[in-house]
Formats: structure tokens, sequence, C-alpha cells
């Protein structure tokens, strides 16, 4: 398993946003995530490129609800980043979660053959699970499939649809964007121990992968 180069920050999402906003300079495909911490992430980098016509956007997973959903990390995304945007993305590939999660993944499966992520940004659960990979989920043992569904492990319960560890390992760059104490643990788990199934994150990896982290977070690493 490839290592992951990690940072300690105390703008960890300023650093996200960077990141983000240098793959949109150069274009291709960028791969976003949803959850409490990127929002902060994807408004900065809007404001550091508002030029995105280069890009085409993807989602690392999503849940199986309507895009109008509170839920939904395509409403996250449009809300924090493509609203905010001068030039729209040439393309925005959603999970179509209003077909129910094993239809949408067939087909965002299908969309996905051929694709290689210049980056996908993660966020990273207090119990070590990344996009909709929880511990112990059949998904982590995928070697075929770019996306599958994934039964809900934790709050909300609805069924998700997520890229594979396989997908994610053909990614230029991988970014974990992770904040907050309650995750220092995982934290741990993820990038300083061995990895396994029970923490899913210590087995996604890309290419190249950065885990950027404020302090509470980083602080379990010694």
């Amino acid at each position: 398993m490839k290592k992951a180069e990690v940072r300690v920050l105390a703008d960890p999402w300023r650093a996200a946003a960077e990141l983000v906003a240098d793959v949109a300079r150069r274009g291709r495909h960028v791969a976003l995530s949803g959850g409490s911490t990127v929002g902060r992430a994807y408004s900065a980098a809007a404001e550091l490129q508002p030029d995105w016509s280069r890009i085409e956007i993807w989602f690392g997973d999503d849940r199986a609800v309507p895009t109008d959903d509170e839920r939904s990390n395509f409403r996250l995304v449009r809300e924090t980043l493509l609203d905010r945007l001068a030039a729209a993305p040439a393309a925005v590939h959603r999970v179509k979660g209003e077909l129910g999660a094993r239809e949408a993944a067939v087909r965002y499966d299908a969309a996905l053959e051929g694709v290689t992520l210049s980056l996908a940004l993660n966020g990273l659960g207090p119990d070590g699970h990344t996009a909709s990979l929880f511990p112990g989920a059949p998904a982590l043992r995928e070697r075929r499939r770019r996306a599958v569904a994934a039964e809900p492990a934790l709050e909300p319960w609805v069924p998700r649809v997520t890229m594979t560890p396989h997908m994610f390992a053909a990614a230029e760059l991988l970014v974990y964007l992770v904040t907050g104490a309650e995750k220092a643990d995982a934290v741990r788990r993820a990038f300083a121990g061995e990895p396994g199934p029970a923490t899913p994150a210590s087995l996604v990896r890309g290419r190249r992968t950065i885990a950027l982290l404020d302090e509470p977070a980083g602080q379990a690493l010694g």
C-alpha cells in the first residue's frame, strides 16, 4: 500500500482549494465528495479559479436521493462551488440517485469507463470510512467495477453509490481533507496504521496521495 503524504496545517481547507483550483486550470477529470468539511474548500476553489470550462466533474460518492435533497452531495457541490463559478464545467456527471442505488451504480460504472481522474477529493469519517466505503464493506474487495451500490452504515440511512478503491487507485492525485479531534484516531489508523478493511481509508490510495489535516485531526499521529 502506497504511503500518503501527511500535512498538518493551520488552514487545510485553503490547501485543498489550491490543489483543486490548480487542476481546474489544467483541465480533465475531478471527483468531488460531500460531508461537513469540504464546502469551505469548494467556495475557496471557486474564488481561486472561477473558470472550470476545461473540467469534467464526477462524484466520489452520493446518496440515492433527488438533487434538491439536503443529503445530496450534488446539492452541496452546486451550492458551494458550481453556483459561484464564472464559467461552468465542461460536464457534470452526477449520480442519478433518483433511479435507485443499484440502477444508478450500473449507469455510473458504465459512464466511468475509460476515465482517469486527475484529482479526487475525499473525506474521512470517525469510523475510518471514505467516500461510501464503510468498514468491512464488500466494495473494498472490488477489483473490476469502478462504481457500486453501497448500503449505509451510519446516518442518514439511505442507500448510496460509491467509487471503488479500484477507481481511486488510478487517480493521479487523491487528496484527503480531514478536520476535527473526533477523527484523530481514524487519521492514525488510516495513515499510520496497518492497512485493513476495518479502516477503509487505509486501503484507498491514488497514484499519489496527500492527507491535509488540521491540528486536532492530526494529534494522534505523534
